[in-house]
């Protein structure tokens, strides 16, 4: 053994030593190994406020038996061999830090390697390229740990003063507990109310298609007011509007998107994202996953490039670049994206591969062309003499979107068309079905895990790397507890027109307030 490859993940560790042959041996600090000290034993503060922030580390407890083994290695191949591996972000490069402080490494000149994909060449093309620690890096974690200590350390007591049960409080979790609170409290004032929505089933040509009143009636009276009236009424088409429009793709994932996608599409929590994702860049299948920045290589562009044009023909491809929106975005930095864009299975795990599946496919998308569509609206007059007087004349509107080129939606999106009758101007329609259904205004939904990252990601509260820690702890300690997707029953109002009398009855319907969300349980205290 000549040279020792230092890594966080075990995992990783062996598919990085295949990579570099016999004369590396890769072993695994096993993520962190220092942390600040939580009481010194001579009393003084862990954290010196007065002295530039000092901290006191300490190695944990657990970790003992890990440094214990990279001492060994290090002296059986000596310092000057030793390469640090490290994941590229700060916590990444803080670890690095820690490991030369434990191991005696000089900072200096320990050699000091990244790479964004566990791949043969992104990890030969590192060893050709090391560089030193980034001290910029190691103080920005530093900085951040530390405000993190100081902000539990003030608020803590607090929390155990006034909230039963309260464990704790921190830098993120604090605000994200907030902004639970404060929708749950939005919804315990809202006061809703209720109109009555009026849509129809005509036929024309043997096809059924859906029309919707341009207006509503805020009482049942005049709802089934405008129904009765409809008996002696035509239907006549006044008007055929079609608009082409396109559709563009979205940007390949970050973290916080992909923690957005996955729980909205999949219903994975961030924490099971994470987790997932985890294991498919240490399998090396896909890229770094902790990243805000939505930048591609030029390379990852070529291969998707030239798979869509082999598999779908030149039509569908169309190269982008994204910008990253964030001011404070590591550009540096990749999305996530499968190191290989050819690959389909990526694992036997369900789990894993749908996400992978999920990071493929939107992959993809982002280098394809525009889906190109047709939006129809057609316009119903009402011709009868009973019609209630109002300024604005009744009208049904049935709207309709055609797909004429899938473009990305081929890969990743609905491809739903929703095809109307050929109707001209001054087509007769006949009415098939009539009903006016007792339609609540909404409260504000809570957050689900997926929104709830959004809008921390929107208010710059916490990074990618901590959003699926923060979510996790939240719950963990009781502060938040996840609703089901049932709801509440609520009775319906339905009224309907058969072409000859207007029939009303009860339905029950789930009340959507409690949807599979987040739940404050406090939130009134």
């Amino acid at each position: 053994m000549k040279n020792l490859v230092i890594v966080e993940s075990p995992a990783k560790a062996k598919t990085i030593e295949k990579y570099l042959g016999k004369d590396f041996h890769v072993l695994s600090s096993v993520g962190h190994i220092r942390s600040i000290v939580k009481k010194t034993k001579d009393g003084t503060p862990p954290i010196d406020v007065a002295n530039d922030f000092f901290a006191i580390y300490e190695v944990d407890p657990e970790k003992k038996k890990v440094i214990t083994e990279l001492k060994r290695n290090v002296k059986a191949v000596g310092k000057e061999n030793v390469w640090l591996a490290t994941d590229e972000d700060r916590e990444g490069e803080a670890i690095a830090w820690h490991l030369c402080k434990v191991l005696d490494l000089p900072i200096e000149t320990t050699k000091r390697i990244v790479f964004h994909e566990i791949t043969k060449d992104a990890i030969t093309n590192a060893i050709k390229n090391p560089r030193t620690v980034d001290m910029n890096l190691v103080q920005a974690q530093q900085a951040r740990q530390i405000l993190d200590r100081l902000v539990g350390f003030e608020l803590s007591p607090v929390v155990w003063q006034k909230v039963p049960g309260g464990k704790s409080a921190g830098r993120v979790q604090s605000p994200a507990v907030r902004l639970l609170v404060e929708r749950e409290r939005e919804i315990m004032k809202f006061e809703g109310n209720s109109q009555f929505k009026v849509t129809a089933i005509f036929i024309h040509d043997n096809q059924e298609f859906k029309a919707e009143l341009n207006q509503k009636f805020d009482t049942e009276e005049a709802a089934n007011e405008f129904l009765n009236s409809l008996k002696p009424a035509e239907f006549i088409v006044s008007d055929i509007s079609k608009t082409p429009g396109t559709r563009n793709p979205a940007a390949p994932f970050t973290t916080s998107t992909l923690q957005q996608e996955a729980n909205s599409k999949l219903g994975f929590s961030s924490k099971a994202t994470m987790a997932s994702a985890q294991k498919l860049y240490q399998d090396g299948k896909i890229t770094y996953m902790r990243t805000d920045s939505v930048n591609l290589s030029g390379q990852a562009i070529a291969a998707a490039t030239d798979f869509i044009k082999r598999l779908y023909g030149p039509d569908y491809s169309t190269v982008r670049k994204f910008k990253t929106k964030s001011a404070s975005a590591q550009e540096a930095h990749e999305a996530i994206r499968p190191t290989d864009i050819t690959l389909e299975t990526a694992s036997n795990n369900s789990y894993d591969q749908k996400l992978y599946d999920l990071i493929r496919r939107r992959t993809l998308a982002s280098q394809m062309s525009p889906a190109k569509l047709e939006k129809t609206t057609i316009t119903i007059d009402i011709k009868g003499d009973k019609l209630p007087k109002s300024k604005k004349p009744a009208q049904f509107e049935a709207k309709g979107e055609v797909i004429t080129f899938d473009g990305f939606l081929r890969v990743y999106g609905g491809n739903k068309d929703e095809l109307l009758p050929k109707l001209q101007s001054g087509d007769e329609v006949n009415s098939h079905d009539i009903t006016a259904r007792q339609t609540f205004t909404r409260p504000p939904s809570r957050y689900t895990e997926g929104s709830l990252v959004k809008k921390l990601e929107e208010l710059g509260i916490g990074r990618p790397s901590t959003y699926a820690t923060i979510i996790d702890t939240i719950q963990t300690r009781g502060y938040v507890e996840k609703g089901d997707s049932e709801g509440q029953p609520r009775d319906v109002i339905v009224l309907n027109y058969n072409g000859e009398e207007v029939s009303r009855s009860i339905v029950q319907e789930k009340l959507a307030r409690h949807a599979a969300n987040l739940f404050q349980r406090q939130a009134a205290n």
